[in-house]
């Protein structure tokens, strides 16, 4: 007998993630249940049709992107599920602000933790670089067989280092390599948080008033790229309430900016939109607690000053009524997947900012590895076999890899 690995989705696809590893005695580990990313907010029974969800299993969420953990609540109520500590403190999070909750418990590890067991499963997280914070490679050994999962990651972020530490030492004799493969026959652009910073410096140097930047809260490598711009260039780093949640819930016990006496750069707007969104969560002591510190702001004092500003397609009315609508004396920057803009949606911040005359553009990195960092981590780990998922071109990949072992969505597959 060995073990046995099946993709239920991954295998052509990004997003959506769900692997299982299945051990001696019927024991399984799911490697993330996620969200696919083309299904509609309120779709449900998205869980893959080839899980089993009448066995036992144990469930670890690589990190808290919810392409890798949001079918979480139709998970089976008795399975044990794992994360970091960070993760899940994300994944409650994201769950809130939808209008949910999670209430099942998630048992954590922190990341300097050491390897821990789910039955005959030796689970060893390795911290990696990825634009969700507190993301996980995960090595899994089980009887003298040894499975390397490397979740999402790059090596061009602020944790990038992390990376070329494994690249550099790599664990031993891995069967497996299940490796994602998002940037295959892609051109997203892949520079670093730093040359993105300097991008950033130089857009608000030539900017006379602000600088509007639509990223992701949870993106705290971008948050921290933002905020670093801000303070060279004599600026406040403006963020709204949902940032400034992630920040005091996600960044606390680290160096990364939250709003506070530390970090007097860094402001919190207030606007109707945040105050409903927090009212619906039943949290309206938080929006007190911002609203009368002294770190917070409004639209009307940012019409006269001159800032790094957080904003989202939902708060460009709210800005407009407040008075800090676009001007061309404004920027607008894009920081995020090119895929989640629409240019023809005239609602949209982008379609604002160009009606108005603002210098609307693009400025972002890709939160995945791209084609020369994939050949370099898989030609370090040296696995006997690598899987392929997490990817749409592996066909064609234009890279040398490791000796690939194909498998379809739902394919077992023994290893040998």
């Amino acid at each position: 007998m060995t073990l046995t690995i099946t993709v239920h989705r991954g295998t052509e696809t990004i997003g959506g993630s769900c692997i299982e590893i299945a051990g001696l005695n019927g024991e399984r580990l799911i490697l993330d249940a996620g969200r696919p990313l083309d299904a509609p907010r309120e779709a449900t029974g998205l869980l893959p049709d080839t899980l089993d969800v009448n066995r036992p299993a144990t469930v670890i969420f690589s990190h808290g992107h919810m392409d890798h953990w949001g079918l979480i609540d139709e998970i089976p109520s008795d399975w044990p599920i794992w994360a970091g500590e960070k993760a899940a403190e994300m994944m409650r999070l994201s769950s809130e602000l939808f209008g949910g909750s999670i209430t099942r418990p998630i048992m954590t590890w922190h990341s300097r933790t050491k390897p821990f067991s789910v039955g005959s499963f030796e689970i060893t997280p390795f911290l990696t670089d990825h634009s969700a914070p507190d993301a996980y490679m995960l090595l899994i050994e089980s009887h003298g067989r040894r499975i390397f999962y490397t979740g999402d990651f790059r090596a061009h972020g602020r944790k990038a280092k992390l990376v070329e530490r494994l690249i550099g030492s790599p664990p031993k004799q891995i069967d497996v390599l299940l490796m994602e493969g998002t940037n295959l026959g892609t051109d997203k652009p892949v520079i670093t948080e730093s040359e993105l910073e300097d991008a950033f410096v130089a857009l608000a140097m030539e900017t006379p008033r602000h600088v509007f930047v639509q990223w992701s809260a949870q993106n705290l490598d971008r948050t921290v790229t933002l905020f670093r711009a801000a303070r060279r260039t004599g600026r406040k780093l403006v963020v709204d309430l949902y940032g400034a949640d992630v920040l005091r819930r996600i960044a606390e016990g680290s160096r990364i900016p939250k709003p506070g006496p530390e970090f007097p750069e860094l402001q919190v707007i207030i606007t109707p939109g945040g105050k409903r969104l927090y009212a619906r969560q039943g949290r309206e002591d938080f929006v007190t607690d911002m609203a009368t510190s002294p770190f917070a702001t409004s639209r009307r004092r940012l019409a006269n000053d001159r800032a790094i500003i957080m904003l989202r397609d939902s708060m460009a009315r709210d800005f407009e009524h407040g008075g800090l609508g676009f001007t061309p004396d404004d920027a607008y920057a894009f920081s995020n997947w090119s895929g989640y803009l629409d240019p023809q949606n005239s609602n949209s911040a982008w379609a604002r900012a160009q009606a108005a005359g603002a210098n609307a553009l693009k400025l972002h990195t890709s939160g995945h590895a791209s084609p020369a960092d994939l050949t370099r981590f898989a030609a370090a780990i040296a696995p006997k076999v690598l899987v392929p998922v997490h990817g749409v071109a592996w066909d064609n990949p234009a890279i040398p890899l490791p000796p690939i072992c194909r498998l379809s969505d739902g394919e077992p597959w023994n290893l040998p």
